[in-house]
């Protein structure tokens, strides 16, 4: 039962709402952190792929750049 002093009710004061924006904001630190979430990390490797396969590098150039992309 709520008790009326306007606070709407349990969580410290939070609420529901503040909680779920709270979690939304650590989501949305940890996903841009995650390694790999670089447009230009993608457009790297989709560069590296094409290389590839026109034969302009070698599987092991290949592997070695890739590697080093993903450090």
């Amino acid at each position: 039962m709520m008790n009326g002093n306007g606070m709407g009710g349990g969580f410290m004061g939070f609420g529901f709402f503040g909680i779920l924006i709270l979690v939304l904001i650590i989501l949305m630190v940890v996903w841009m952190k995650k390694p790999g979430n670089n447009g230009n990390h993608n457009k790297s490797v989709e560069t590296l792929n094409e290389r590839l396969a026109k034969g302009e590098i070698s599987e092991e150039e290949y592997d070695r750049l890739r590697k080093r992309l993903n450090q």
